[in-house]
Parts: C-alpha cells; sequence; structure tokens
C-alpha cells in the first residue's frame, strides 16, 4: 500500500513539476516577445522578436509538448494583450505546430536536442509550416491570397534570427549541470 501511495505522490509531483516548468517556458516566450521586439516597416504590420528564439530553444531543450504549448501560449497571449488580438488564433496555431515539429524533429531518433544539425534541420523544417499557416490566416483576414506576400520576408527575417540566436543558447545550455543530469 505505501508503495501505491508513494509512486501516486511521484506521479503526482511529476506532472506538478511539469506544469511549472510549461508554464515558466510560456511566460519566458511571452516576455521575450513582448519587451524584445522591433516593428518592421514593411508587410502587415509584423515583428521581429525574440519570441522565436525563445520558441526554438524551448523546443530544442524540452521537446514537442512544451515547445507546441510554449509557443502557442507566449505568443498568444502577446497578441491578446498587445494589440494584436485579430492575430491571436492564427499565431496559436502556427506557434504551436511550429514548436511540435522543432521538438519531434529534434528529439527524434533518440536524441534530446542534443544533435546540433537535427536542431538546425528541425527549425528549418518547421519555417515553411509557421509561415504557411500565417499566409493562409491574413489571406482569410484580408479577403486575398496576394496581400500576405508581402509578410513573408518579415516572418523569413524572424525566423532566421530566431535559429541564429537559438543554436547557440542551446548548445551552451546541453553542457549545464540540469540537462546532463535530466536529460
Amino acid at each position: 500500500m505505501q508503495t501505491i501511495q508513494g509512486q501516486s505522490y511521484t506521479k503526482s509531483r511529476t506532472k506538478t513539476f511539469d506544469l511549472v516548468i510549461t508554464s515558466i517556458l510560456a511566460a519566458l516566450v511571452f516576455v521575450a516577445t513582448m519587451f524584445i521586439n522591433i516593428r518592421l516597416p514593411f508587410g502587415q504590420g509584423g515583428l521581429i522578436h525574440l519570441g522565436t528564439s525563445m520558441l526554438l530553444i524551448t523546443s530544442i531543450l524540452f521537446g514537442p509538448k512544451k515547445g507546441a504549448l510554449a509557443g502557442a501560449i507566449g505568443m498568444g497571449l502577446f497578441d491578446i494583450v498587445g494589440g494584436w488580438l485579430i492575430w491571436a488564433p492564427t499565431t496559436i496555431l502556427s506557434r504551436a505546430l511550429q514548436g511540435a515539429i522543432v521538438g519531434k524533429i529534434a528529439w527524434s531518433k533518440g536524441h534530446r536536442g542534443d544533435d546540433i544539425r537535427l536542431n538546425i534541420l528541425a527549425a528549418v523544417v518547421a519555417m515553411p509550416v509557421m509561415m504557411g499557416v500565417y499566409y493562409i490566416g491574413q489571406a482569410i483576414m484580408f479577403k486575398s491570397w496576394v496581400a500576405p506576400m508581402a509578410s513573408i520576408p518579415g516572418d523569413l527575417i524572424q525566423n532566421v534570427v530566431g535559429l541564429i540566436i537559438a543554436i547557440p543558447v542551446c548548445i551552451v545550455m546541453k553542457k549545464t549541470p540540469y540537462f546532463k543530469k535530466n536529460f
């Protein structure tokens, strides 16, 4: 009986820890998006922000589930409170998919975000998916398949900047005791 109770307690504690970590990661994505951004002078008023790099870092270090949730919640919340409410549904879907794809590829074949080439591939593969969802979302919002093309350069810049920042950060983070011990 003690063992069952002990396992139940441990399982409950693990779920709570998992929820706390996911919440912190979503908050980091939100903060990186909200407070560190540059409005683009072209396209549909998009932004270059560090939220993309934080989403990539989260997905690579913690896997697809946390990456998807942190990206969707963090950037979706930014849209809701940052004056971009109309974009929130598109952002939530695109960033959830981006986080899931990056995490799934980075954590494939027994890797846990520890293969630099796989991590870069993951980010590159996820880029057109994220951009495609935004393109379709804009096409629906603006009732035009041409107007969303103006946002493609900004989306591409945002993702490339995110990748350039995320990969070195992940390399350093993977060398820390937390990731050596737990992952």
